[in-house]
């Protein structure tokens, strides 16, 4: 289900000690929606890359590694970096890491230029504002919140946005909040599932 080596590892076990419960079910969710998603559409992808992406995408939004300057993505992507390259990743590769974490606040990377990218960036877009929900089956859903209920992710994440855009008012996050990121969360079908 998870790929097995090392480094992802490492990535699960900095993802379980700095994320609360509800943070660490999102980036699991997050890999595992972009897998289902890939599968569907045959797209090819580095599994470990994309593990430790999606584990790591938000580790700049908790207390530990938030930046007083940076948005959280390229917060998150330079920690990545480190990460990467700390457990014995080719400074490219841990470089790629910083790309897909910066990427899923930009604008749509095609699954053709970019696989890892464009898969956190279906995956995250669903998990957040309920994109693309012709993707995820209700079934696929039911099963995925069994194992990884949200744990008041939404009301979580929103307060996540909503600080950053207060001392970040340039950043992705702030456009978000100004763009009714709290609508879109309170929208998003899988906030209204019933609590596994």
């Amino acid at each position: 289900m998870f790929p097995e080596t090392p480094t992802a590892a490492a990535a699960l076990s900095v993802a379980t000690r700095f994320y609360s419960p509800a943070l660490l079910n999102h980036c699991t969710r997050s890999y595992l929606w972009g897998t289902l998603y890939a599968t569907a559409h045959g797209i090819a992808f580095d599994d470990e890359l994309y593990y430790v992406s999606a584990l790591l995408h938000d580790i700049a939004l908790t207390q530990a590694f938030d930046s007083h300057r940076l948005p959280f993505e390229e917060a998150g992507g330079q920690l990545a970096w480190v990460f990467g390259v700390a457990t014995g990743w080719p400074e490219e590769r841990a470089a790629r890491a910083t790309e897909i974490i910066t990427l899923h606040m930009r604008d749509d990377v095609s699954a053709a230029t970019d696989p890892e990218s464009h898969l956190l960036q279906v995956a995250t877009s669903w998990e957040v504002v309920g994109r693309r929900p012709e993707e995820f089956s209700p079934d696929a859903r039911a099963e995925m919140l069994a194992r990884h209920p949200r744990l008041g992710f939404g009301t979580e994440f929103l307060a996540c946005f909503e600080d950053q855009a207060r001392r970040k008012p340039d950043s992705a996050a702030a456009a978000s909040v100004r763009n009714d990121v709290a609508g879109r969360i309170a929208a998003n079908p899988l906030e209204g599932h019933p609590p596994a």
